[in-house]
């Protein structure tokens, strides 16, 4: 069999993890004086480090007397392998290891008050893998007993709830469920880009979103047992059981759809304890602070409780100097996560441009993808049915000619909002914010084939 040349796609992956201990303290070091040009450094001095041997190792030896990887029998075509239950939770392959949700040196005083990036440059289709999910904690997580966990639920005065109710997790689990797909985003996802480049690869700059199957009741189920005044209740209060006491406002709108669940299943198991065991609320199309970890109280009020995480955290810096509150309602947008930042074009020819586009309004409508830096689109071919307030994988067809390409792409929801570039969001929200940054991604394709973060003016 002749192999074809240029049948290219041939990409070597970016350097997961490139700084050491030592690197993180410069990293935090440099960050308090405001410069990350080190994080630049280091990536580099890592990928440069990789290229030689896994270029080698990826290329096919067919010429001579033929390839040894089918001509000699391995070890496992000629015995027995493993028995089965050698762990009774399954774990990814040994070559796989190195896909890991990692911290962003320097981005945060404490480990426990953090954030860690789900690797999007490595999965495929939609869903991501419970314990590849990002994680956002304020003061770290806890694997609680179930067994004497409780969810109360009680109205802001005496007349608001008919009954107030404490529910065990049992108790919950036996009432009428659901199970629907739906990403989860932190508010200040790719929030380091607001003034400029920040950081190297797309796990970085977007990967503080992930996608699951969440199973659970809808939280209108449990006011309506507990006899809510309907013509009075207008909001809901959650509060998590952990340190940080989180607390958030959830507007009735949001519950009368049925959107609003109280969780405790996620991917076909319950869930992790960084994502909330046994309980956490799911608050689809907003960002993933209302998405209460631990739940352990519902209360229904008749006007926003205003609580410390959301007016004075979780708030968007205006460019005339005031703050914008209560937007929690994450934009449409994209990232392509193949070709992304420090990977490795090894040839000219096809490629598969692959990507995640989302809109917390509501179902993505499609997307369309520029080589050329905007001024030329396309439109992408969309994986399965778009589903609502849920990830959707779009890929197009490729062929890199060796010269220096801008890769983008652009994400239109049903409801017709489009994705900005990083111009006209500045124009509207300036450049020194943190949250809701929704713009339009651009990698650098250069003519080593090596890919780097750019932003256009």
């Amino acid at each position: 069999m002749i192999r074809d040349p240029n049948g290219s796609g041939r990409l070597l992956k970016a350097p997961e993890n490139f700084l050491d201990r030592e690197g993180i303290r410069r990293v935090f070091a440099e960050a308090k004086a405001g410069r990350r040009d080190f994080i630049r450094g280091a990536f580099a001095a890592a990928a440069a480090g990789l290229a030689t041997p896994l270029a080698t190792s990826q290329s096919n030896p067919v010429a001579g007397d033929g390839d040894p990887n089918i001509l000699t029998l391995p070890a496992h075509s000629r015995g027995l392998g493993q028995p089965v239950v050698t762990d009774g939770y399954g774990r990814p392959s040994r070559f796989e290891a190195n896909v890991q949700r990692r911290r962003s040196p320097g981005l945060t005083q404490t480990a426990q008050a953090s954030v860690s990036f789900a690797p999007l440059q490595s999965l495929f289709g939609i869903v991501t893998p419970s314990g590849l999910h990002f994680e956002r904690h304020h003061q770290g997580w806890w694997d609680i007993d179930p067994s004497k966990h409780r969810l109360m639920v009680n109205g802001s005065d005496e007349k608001m709830l008919r009954k107030p109710m404490v529910f065990t997790l049992d108790e919950i689990m036996r009432l009428p469920s659901v199970s629907r797909f739906h990403f989860i985003e932190c508010g200040a996802n790719t929030g380091m880009e607001w003034g400029n480049v920040a950081v190297p690869t797309c796990q970085y700059s977007h990967g503080m979103i992930s996608c699951s199957e969440f199973t659970g009741v809808p939280l209108k189920i449990l006011l309506d047992l507990c006899g809510a005044d309907w013509k009075r209740g207008r909001f809901v209060l959650a509060e998590g059981a952990d340190g940080s006491s989180m607390t958030r406002t959830i507007p009735r709108s949001l519950i009368d759809s049925g959107e609003v669940l109280v969780a405790y299943g996620q991917n076909g198991e319950m869930l992790r304890p960084e994502n909330g065991y046994p309980l956490r609320l799911v608050v689809p199309g907003v960002q993933g602070v209302s998405w209460v970890k631990y739940l352990r109280r519902i209360e229904l009020g008749d006007q926003p409780y205003g609580a410390k995480d959301e007016v004075i955290h979780y708030i968007d810096l205006m460019p005339g100097g005031l703050h914008r509150q209560y937007s929690s309602l994450q934009e449409v947008k994209s990232v392509v996560t193949t070709p992304s930042g420090g990977q490795v074009l090894l040839d000219k020819g096809y490629y598969n441009v692959s990507g995640l586009a989302w809109s917390g309004r509501g179902k993505v409508k499609k997307v369309d993808v520029s080589v050329d830096g905007g001024r030329n689109w396309r439109q992408a071919r969309l994986e399965g049915m778009a589903m609502s307030k849920c990830l959707t994988r779009f890929n197009i067809d490729w062929t890199w000619d060796g010269k220096p390409a801008l890769v983008m792409s652009r994400a239109t929801d049903e409801t017709g909002h489009v994705q900005s570039n990083y111009s006209q969001l500045r124009a509207v929200r300036g450049s020194r914010s943190i949250y809701h940054n929704n713009a339009i991604q651009t990698w650098l394709v250069e003519e080593s084939g090596e890919v780097r973060n750019v932003q256009l003016a």
